[in-house]
Parts: structure tokens; C-alpha cells; sequence
């Protein structure tokens, strides 16, 4: 005796369908659960809630979890629109002349001796790299290759992803004399990975990333001046 499924019972099972169903990579996940965990923290800790922080944080973290967004359903190009560049710009100054710092950042496999996110860098050619980096919240590892766009000796270094890299980044190193020692002005300039609603959510953290290049900053200052 055959059984009629009734419309309730369909919707119900289009809506599990879809939490069964993933549209979200690996990369965009392990990037949605540590930030939107990041965010909601942010958002419970302060005196007044961010609503804003909780909300992003908490549609993050479900679709980090799932691996589900409707909207990707919904409209499958829009992780190819175009979004603006994400961009973080620090600056130091390290009591070392600025021959010193050039050489020591131009080699890039010195980086990780400083940068605590990234685990390795591999040249693969003079002019081009391989980056390994620990993911957001120590959660997973990231890879991409870079290549150096501009080398002035003693003055600049500025590098991109290569294309079909899994992180969109650009990065620029200016040195500058400083009496005996060396300013560094650092740029860096990222795309979100989730297209325009990843650029939001990306300019929320962007004090959590703009620590983290501060801190490496701080980190090559204080190993360079004791050395």
C-alpha cells in the first residue's frame, strides 16, 4: 500500500536536504568556524553586545559548520563577483640599518622566524615562493604560491599570489633610513575568499588581522635588534 507524501513532508525534507548538502569548501569552512567564533566571542564579551558581531559571528560559524550556504544555491555566481581589496598597513622602527633589514626580509625562508602564522616559505625561484600558513586559530593549513612583482634593493619588496592560489594577497615592503636605524612601512592587501559578503564579514576582523601583522612586526624588531 503506497503511502502519500504530503507537502509539509516535502518541505521538510527539501530543508534537511540542504543541511545534508555542502556548497562551501573545505578552506571557506575551517575560515568560517574560527571567525565567526572569533566574532561572537568579541560580540558576548563587551559591556554592549554587539549585535552586529553576534550576528555575522553566529551565520558564520552555521555555515562553517554545515558547509551550507543558500545564497550560493540561491545565486551560484556570486562567489565571482567583484569585491575591493581588504587592506592593512603598519609601521616600525627597527634600530638596524637599512642594508641589514632589506636582506634579512628578502630572504624569504627568514620570515616564519618571525611571522608565527606562517610555518614555511620555499623558494621555488628567485623571483617566486611557496607559503604554508597555519589557519585562523591554529585550525588546518593554508598554501599559495607568491611571486615578487618589484625588488629594489634596500628601498622596496612587493609580491602577489599567483593566480588560482587559495588566498588572494598582495604585500609591499618599504624601508626607509631612519637616523642609524630603518623605518618599515608594511602593506598588505587581501581578497576575502566569500566575495562581497566575505568582505564584510573580513572588515569586522580586520583588527584581529591588523594584531597579527603588528605583531610580526614587533616580533622581527625585537629578533633583528638581538642579534
Amino acid at each position: 500500500m503506497e503511502t502519500a507524501i504530503t507537502s509539509s513532508e516535502q518541505v521538510s525534507k527539501s530543508e534537511t536536504s540542504k543541511f545534508l548538502k555542502t556548497n562551501v569548501s573545505m578552506l571557506e569552512r575551517i575560515l568560517m568556524i574560527t571567525s565567526g567564533g572569533y566574532l561572537l566571542y568579541k560580540g558576548l564579551s563587551k559591556n554592549d553586545k554587539s549585535i552586529t558581531q553576534i550576528g555575522s559571528g553566529g551565520a558564520m560559524l552555521l555555515r562553517g559548520i554545515s558547509g551550507y550556504c543558500p545564497v550560493y544555491d540561491a545565486v551560484d555566481h556570486l562567489k565571482n563577483d567583484k569585491s575591493s581589496n581588504v587592506n592593512i598597513r603598519v609601521s616600525s622602527i627597527i634600530d638596524k640599518p637599512v642594508n641589514e633589514v632589506y636582506t634579512f626580509w628578502r630572504d624569504f625562508e627568514n620570515l616564519p622566524k618571525f611571522m608565527s602564522h606562517i610555518e614555511s616559505v620555499k623558494p621555488l625561484s628567485f623571483t617566486t615562493s611557496q607559503w604554508t600558513a597555519n589557519g585562523p586559530a591554529g585550525v588546518g593549513k593554508i598554501s599559495w604560491n607568491a611571486e615578487i612583482v618589484k625588488d629594489e634593493q634596500d628601498r622596496l619588496i612587493s609580491w602577489n599570489s599567483l593566480p588560482d592560489s587559495s588566498i588572494k594577497n598582495a604585500g609591499k615592503v618599504v624601508f626607509r633610513p631612519s637616523g642609524n636605524g630603518t623605518e618599515i612601512i608594511v602593506t598588505i592587501s587581501y581578497h576575502a575568499p566569500l566575495g562581497i559578503a566575505g568582505e564584510s564579514a573580513a572588515k569586522l576582523l580586520n583588527p584581529y588581522f591588523e594584531k597579527l601583522v603588528k605583531d610580526d612586526i614587533m616580533n622581527l624588531k625585537t629578533y633583528l635588534e638581538s642579534v
